[in-house]
């Protein structure tokens, strides 16, 4: 597809207009550590082996002129937020206090969860509720910069600039933990999610002079007459203050209205009626002649067959913005389909503004981020847009919000040429991973059509896989990963090279997990309440393959109601349900293997239940934490559930056919589930294979580096094999490690 080609291209042509491919003549930063979400060795080996990766730039760079490690165990579970902070920390999940993307503070009301990518690093006091006195877990960068380094941070999780509070409390002020030189927090949800939209030709009329009128003055010309939509596609509300985000309505001090239409544009000069661009612009501001000044944008222009294009909302507190993209044009405007992006902004957390509102006028508001809810059709108005389309439009949020990524790290390499260590996270691969990774036979190619797995007749009644599809979808992660892999190039570019191609700073590209494919989503309320459990005393929380199972106890959560005796009971209880769990349809568990490959209670010894921690269960973590093996996931069930191939009808189904394809969260010592790290620069060896490594090593290496102390709290060990240096290890290196588990933080008796 063109659009996909183009996309391609994008990084490339990223780096040439910024005048990057020379070597970096600005100073350079010690060390660069980048996150590229979900990017499996695997994948990347064969990558470089087929000639898609270039073995001189890029990652094939830092692998010729370096190290790589054969499988780095990541964090368990192996889900994104914990992985992270494990790789900012050097210590485990159980001590960092973050157990998974989403979890519930055992101090707060059964029903409280909290988002890990927001969670306080290190915990929490339990009683009274507050912030630790003792952090079982400290960043990296907070022992950098008590040393007196500059550390930047591009969207890195962790570092944002938050205070966080558990039921409005607060339990991690934001300074030092959160903030650093330079922050630039991950992007948020600006309250309006995305839609498709259908329009016809009944849907157009010639457009007003005064329309046609501002598009001459801004440059825009049409061969055939200007057409505008007859009435608003859709009206949107914002708010002047941070106080509230976007929406449909004007609740919530959302007093600017924006009444979006669309315009149809013919570019090509043939004598014929051929539309090809729509503008989409606010009916009450009309359209100025530009240029617009980030982060405004001005209107919208998109060509059918090329890249979306962003759409801010002008006067909006939050500088929030979102893009529209054109997946089908008729010539005549007979069909038009297109899509409008979810809203997103950057959080404007006090410490951290300056370098916010630096992004905002510099590289632009935040870009919307590849939405899973567009090719699942979770979103209103995509039923009717056929599979390619989606497709599309999924691949356009890939290349622009990974362009918008790498942008925002080059910026912030170039305002702080100084810095002793900058971390810049990717979400690609992950989303496309999960959307793409269709390689199992058992895996559905029609979400909706139970039979499209394996070949026709085998298993008995199946209709077999789409041949084509598989192969489109490797066609789309492969180029998940050319594109990251190109920002990567255009990093190592603006950091500089030296005249035989090794990067001038030390360069650690890493991931927080691998990926998997999964063919069954499994309901853990089902599974519980089949099992003859009263879920009503439990809060469960899922990421993906991993599960954390609360109690309701009395004494700590707020409001507990379960007695010790009776929690006691109960948690034996789930264990063994989970224990005892099994998929019994031989299509696809034809080794009977256990559903869960792991089941972790909270350990009973401490002489206060529910407070006890051990090497697997921490303050925070469920009183029953399991894994499930490979194929299967606690997400995608779709709604209405669709049965599987061969499953018996039941009331509340365990197992049905999910909607996507990959999962991560499995065991961390799978192969599946291993972290990429290559690295190469001043420091570290040449020409490096490791077999393992773990990613929270990481940290106590980049430390070591810098001749910076870890923390005690590190329990991660320097990786003395890649660093050019001898000397004998020292605690300075990171070698000092807990040998028992941190003590647990309980209420005084």
């Amino acid at each position: 597809m063109p659009y996909t080609n183009f996309g391609i291209a994008l990084a490339g042509a990223l780096a040439v207009s910024l005048g990057l491919w020379a070597t970096s003549t600005f100073a350079t930063p010690k060390v660069i550590v980048i996150s590229l979400d979900g990017a499996k060795p695997d994948v990347i080996e064969e990558q470089l082996e087929s000639g898609a990766f270039d073995k001189r730039t890029g990652i094939g760079r830092l692998k010729k002129h370096g190290i790589v490690a054969e499988q780095n165990v990541t964090a368990t579970p192996s889900v994104t937020a914990v992985s992270h902070i494990a790789i900012a920390t050097g210590s485990t999940a159980v001590h960092n206090d973050i157990p998974s993307n989403s979890f519930h503070p055992v101090a707060a009301p059964i029903g409280t969860n909290i988002s890990g990518f927001a969670a306080p690093i290190g915990g929490y006091q339990l009683d009274p509720l507050g912030e630790s006195t003792a952090p079982t877990a400290v960043p990296l960068w907070v022992q950098l910069r008590d040393a007196g380094r500059t550390v930047v941070t591009a969207t890195w999780p962790g570092s944002d600039g938050a205070d966080i509070r558990i039921t409005g409390t607060l339990v991690q002020a934001a300074e030092p933990t959160r903030t650093n030189d330079y922050t630039a927090p991950f992007g948020a949800f600006g309250g309006l999610g995305a839609v498709g939209v259908t329009l016809s030709a009944a849907d157009f009329a010639d457009a007003s002079p005064a329309l046609v009128a501002q598009l001459a003055a801004a440059g825009r010309l049409s061969f055939s007459p200007v057409k505008e939509t007859t009435s608003p596609t859709e009206t949107v509300y914002c708010a002047p203050t941070t106080s509230s985000g976007c929406g449909t309505t004007d609740a919530f001090g959302r007093t600017l209205r924006y009444d979006l239409k669309v315009a149809a544009l013919d570019s090509t000069d043939d004598g014929l009626a051929n539309y090809d661009t729509l503008v989409f612009f606010d009916a009450n501001g009309g359209i100025a002649p530009g240029p617009s000044v980030r982060p405004s944008t001005g209107p919208a222009y998109v060509r059918i067959g090329g890249l979306s294009d962003d759409f801010f909302f002008e006067g909006s507190g939050n500088k929030i913005g979102t893009a529209f993209f054109v997946s089908h044009l008729a010539p005549d405007l007979s069909s038009v389909r297109f899509a409008r992006y979810a809203a997103y902004f950057i959080p404007r957390n006090a410490p951290v503004l300056g370098a916010v509102d630096d992004v905002n006028e510099n590289v632009g508001f935040w870009a919307p981020q590849p939405d899973f809810r567009i090719p699942e059709r979770l979103s209103p108005g995509f039923a009717s847009f056929p599979d390619l389309e989606l497709d599309a439009i999924y691949e356009d949020q890939v290349t622009t919000f990974t362009d918008y990524q790498t942008r925002l790290g080059v910026h912030a390499l170039q305002q702080n040429p100084n810095a002793d260590l900058v971390m810049i996270y990717f979400e690609q691969p992950d989303g496309s991973g999960h959307q793409f990774t269709l390689t199992d036979r058992r895996q559905a190619t029609n979400p909706l059509d139970p039979t499209t797995i394996g070949r026709p007749g085998n298993p008995p009644g199946a209709t077999g896989q789409d041949a084509a599809k598989i192969a489109r979808y490797r066609g789309y992660l492969d180029f998940a990963y050319q594109a990251v892999n190109d920002a990567v190039e255009t990093i190592m570019q603006t950091v500089g090279v030296d005249k035989h191609g090794k990067p001038l700073a030390d360069v650690f590209v890493v991931s927080d997990h691998g990926m998997a494919p999964f063919h069954s989503a499994v309901n853990i309320g089902a599974l519980l309440v089949n099992a003859g459990i009263d879920t009503s005393k439990l809060n469960l929380r899922t990421t993906g393959p991993a599960t954390h199972i609360y109690v309701n106890l009395q004494g700590r959560e707020s409001g507990g109601t379960v007695t010790t005796a009776e929690y006691e009971t109960l948690i034996q209880q789930i264990a063994g349900a989970l224990r005892n769990a099994s998929d019994t349809n031989p299509a696809y568990n034809p080794r009977r293997i256990r559903l869960f490959t792991h089941v972790w209670m909270r350990p009973l010894s401490c002489g206060q239940p529910g407070f006890c921690t051990d090497e697997n269960i921490g303050q925070d973590s469920g009183d029953v934490f399991a894994l499930m093996a490979e194929g299967y996931n606690f997400d995608g069930t779709q709604s209405p559930v669709v049965a599987r191939l061969g499953d018996t009808a039941a009331a509340t189904p365990v197992h049905s056919v999910p909607n996507f394809y990959g999962a991560h969260g499995h065991d961390s010592a799978l192969r599946s589930m291993s972290a990429i790290l290559y690295a190469a620069g001043p420091s570290l060896k040449q020409g490096k294979e490791i077999r393992k490594v773990r990613n929270i090593d990481v940290a106590p290496t980049v430390m070591k580096i810098l001749d910076v102390e870890p923390a005690v709290t590190v329990d991660g060990k320097v990786i003395r094999k890649i660093l050019k240096s001898t000397r004998t290890t020292t605690k300075a290196e990171g070698l000092i490690k807990r040998t028992t588990p941190a003590p647990p933080r309980v209420p005084d008796p």
